[in-house]
C-alpha cells in the first residue's frame, strides 16, 4: 500500500515485497518495474503461500536469490565469498551473507566504494536483531561485532572463474585423451562423473585462501594435488587464483624445482641396498665433492648449519643436504633417478645424473610429486586420473575408468621410508607446522637453491597431498612473501598442507604405517667406504687452472671464494 499510495502521488515508483514475492519474481518472473508484473507477482505468492510452507518457500528462496558475483543461491554464495560449503558457515559468515543478500550492489565490499562501510553497519544491525530475536547471546554478538569474517577477493565471472575453470580443463583435457572430442563434448548431452569429492575440494581452496599470505606478488603461485593412494583418483585440485586471468595450471602444468621433496628417491636407493637409517654421516658444512667432471662442487645446509656426526634418521627428519650428496653418490644418482621413474615421476621430466638431482634441481609438476609420494604411501603406483564415469544422453556407460596398481618398492623398503619420513613431521622440519594434526603422518619439506620454490608433500595412508609456491621467473625468490624472511617447505606449504588434510580426512579412521623393520639393522654404525671428495687446496688448484669463461655464475663465485681462502701467497 505504501508503494501504490507513494506511487500514485508522483514520489517515484516504489514497491514492497515479502519474502514469497520476491521468491516469486526470482523464480517465475522478471525484474521488469511495472504495475502489471506487481499484480501478478502478488497472485503468483497468493498461490505459493496455499501450496508450499513457510520452511519451503524460504529454502526455495535461498537456493535462487541473487548474492551477487554470478552467484545464485546460498550454497553458491557461500563457496564465493568464503570458500566452503553452506553448512560449515560460522555465525559471522552467515551474518554477512544475510547483510548481503539485502542488496548485493551496495554492500559487495569490493563492488565500490563505501560498500564495506555499509556492510560493517548492516553486519552488526543483523547481529542485533539475531539478539533481540533470541538466537544469539548479547555477548557472542558483542565479540562478533569487532571484526568482519575475512571475504575472499572477488574474482571475474564466468563459468570459468576461478579455480573451477582449472578443474574443468583438466577434466576435458583427460577426455579429449580418452578420445571424446571437443565437438562431441560440446553438442552435450554427457554426464561427466569425476573423482573429486565435494568436502575435500573446498578444503582445499579454503586452505588456500586461509593460510597463504595475504599480501604476496602476482606471480606467487600455488599448485595443490591429492590423489587416493592405491587408486590414483583426484580428490582435490588448486591450479590458480582465477583461471580467467591465468589459464596455466600451477598444479599440472606449471614445473618448478622440486628441492629436498627429491631426498626420499635417494634414502629408498639406500635402503634398497642396504644402507641402514642407523648408519652414520659426516652432517658438517659446507663441504666440497667432485661433480663427475672433476670440477669442484659445494654443498651447505640450510642456515649454513653444521651438525657433526649424525645418522641417516636423523638427516633425513632436519633435511641435511651434506649427507644428502653423498648418500647419493655412493648408492649411484643413476640408480637416485631409476628410483624417482618408479615411484611416478615421468619421462617429461628431465634429471641429469649428477650429484645435485639429489637436492631437487630437475622440475616436476605438482601432480608429479603427488603421484611419488601416494605411491609411498600405498606401496604401489597408480596413474592419477579425474574422470570416472562418462555415460552418453540415454544413460548409457560409454567410459568407465579402471584402477591399475604396480607395487614397484620392497615393502620392508617402504615400512623405513614412512618411518623416516614421519621423523620429518614428528620432530623434523616440518613438526612446527603440523603440530596438532592428529594422526600420523609422512612427508618431506622443500625448499630450492636460493629459495626460488618451496614444497611440502606428505601423506597418510588415505590421501597424499602435495603443494608448492614458486614464481613465473625461476631467479626470483621467494623470500620476503608473508613478511618471512624465507618461505620454506615447513611454513606456508605445510601449514597449507595442515589444514586441508584436517577436514578431508574427516570422519575417516586413524590409520598407522606399518612398523620399521630396520634394513642393515638398528646398531648405528660408521658408513664404510670415503665419498670421494675435492680437499679445498685441490679445489682452489682447479680453480687457478680452469678457463671460467661461460661456466655458470654459481661455480665462479666458489671459484672466487676458493681462491680467496685457501690460495695463499707463500705456497
Amino acid at each position: 500500500m505504501r508503494g501504490a499510495i507513494n506511487t500514485a502521488l508522483g514520489r517515484g515508483l516504489q514497491g514492497g515485497s515479502t519474502i514469497t514475492q520476491q521468491y516469486a519474481k526470482t523464480a517465475f518472473l522478471t525484474a521488469d518495474r511495472t504495475i502489471q508484473r506487481k499484480i501478478i507477482e502478488l497472485i503468483i505468492a497468493i498461490k505459493l503461500e496455499n501450496q508450499l510452507s513457510k520452511d519451503q518457500i524460504l529454502e526455495n528462496y535461498l537456493n535462487t536469490i541473487y548474492f551477487g558475483r554470478a552467484a545464485y543461491g546460498v550454497e553458491t554464495a557461500s563457496q564465493v565469498y568464503f570458500g566452503r560449503s553452506v553448512d560449515q558457515l560460522t555465525i559471522p559468515q552467515a551474518a554477512v551473507l544475510a547483510s548481503i543478500l539485502r542488496s548485493p550492489g551496495f554492500y559487495d565490499p569490493e563492488f565500490r566504494e563505501g560498500n564495506k562501510e555499509r556492510l560493517e553497519a548492516r553486519y552488526k544491525y543483523v547481529l542485533n536483531n539475531m539478539v533481540g530475536e533470541g538466537w544469539l547471546d548479547e555477548a557472542d554478538a558483542e565479540r562478533y561485532k569487532k571484526k568482519l569474517p575475512s571475504i575472499r577477493p572477488r574474482l571475474s565471472t564466468g563459468q570459468l572463474a576461478g579455480n573451477k575453470g582449472h578443474l574443468i580443463e583438466a577434466v576435458r583435457k583427460e577426455l579429449n585423451a580418452l578420445g571424446f572430442a571437443d565437438e562431441q563434448l560440446m553438442i552435450g548431452g554427457l554426464i561427466i562423473r569425476t573423482t573429486l569429492e565435494k568436502d575435500a575440494q573446498l578444503a582445499a581452496e579454503a586452505a588456500v585462501f586461509n593460510q597463504a599470505p595475504k599480501k604476496a606478488p602476482d606471480n606467487l603461485h600455488i599448485g595443490l594435488v591429492s590423489i587416493r593412494p592405491g587408486t590414483g583418483e583426484i580428490v582435490a585440485m588448486y591450479g590458480g587464483k582465477d583461471y580467467l586471468t591465468r589459464q596455466l595450471n600451477d598444479a599440472t602444468q606449471g614445473i618448478t624445482q622440486a628441492g629436498s621433496t627429491f631426498k626420499p628417491f635417494a634414502l629408498i636407493a639406500a635402503l634398497e641396498q642396504g644402507i641402514s637409517l642407523s648408519s652414520v654421516w659426516n652432517g658438517n658444512g659446507p663441504l666440497i665433492f667432485d661433480d663427475f667432471n672433476g670440477r669442484p662442487y659445494e654443498v651447505s645446509n640450510y642456515g649454513n648449519k653444521s651438525f657433526g656426526d649424525v645418522s641417516l634418521l636423523r638427516a633425513s627428519a632436519t633435511s641435511i643436504n651434506t649427507v644428502y650428496v653423498p648418500l647419493g653418490i655412493k648408492v649411484g644418482v643413476d640408480k637416485v633417478i631409476e628410483v624417482a621413474r618408479r615411484s611416478g615421476i615421468p619421462e617429461s621430466v628431465a634429471m641429469v645424473p649428477s650429484p645435485s638431482v639429489v637436492l631437487g634441481v630437475p622440475s616436476p609438476r605438482v601432480i608429479d610429486v603427488a603421484n611419488s609420494y601416494a605411491t609411498f604411501a600405498a606401496n604401489g603406483r597408480a596413474k592419477p586420473f579425474m574422470v570416472k564415469e562418462v555415460l552418453g544422453p540415454n544413460k548409457g556407460i560409454l567410459y568407465q575408468s579402471r584402477i591399475e596398481t604396480e607395487q614397484v618398492f620392497d615393502e620392508s623398503v617402504m615400512a623405513d621410508l614412512n618411518y623416516a619420513l614421519g621423523e620429518v613431521v614428528r620432530s623434523g622440519t616440518a613438526a612446527s607446522a603440523l603440530r596438532g594434526f592428529g594422526r600420523p603422518a609422512a612427508g618431506k619439506t622443500g625448499t630450492s637453491q636460493s629459495n626460488a620454490s618451496a614444497w611440502f608433500s606428505g601423506y597418510t595412508p588415505q590421501l597424499a597431498t602435495s603443494i608448492a609456491f614458486y614464481r613465473d621467473d625461476a631467479t626470483q625468490s621467494l623470500n620476503g612473501i608473508g613478511g618471512l624472511t624465507s618461505v620454506t617447505g615447513g611454513s606456508f606449504p605445510a601449514r597449507i598442507w595442515n589444514a586441508y588434510m584436517k577436514v578431508a580426512l574427516k570422519g575417516e579412521p586413524k590409520l598407522d604405517f606399518p612398523p620399521p623393520t630396520n634394513i642393515g639393522g638398528s646398531e648405528a654404525f660408521p658408513i664404510p667406504n670415503p665419498i670421494p671428495t675435492i680437499s679445498p687446496a685441490a679445489a682452489a688448484s682447479w680453480c687457478t687452472n680452469a678457463d671460467l669463461t661461460g661456466v655458470n655464475k654459481d661455480l665462479t663465485e666458489f671459484c672466487t671464494k676458493a681462491l680467496k681462502k685457501y690460495l695463499v701467497p707463500n705456497p
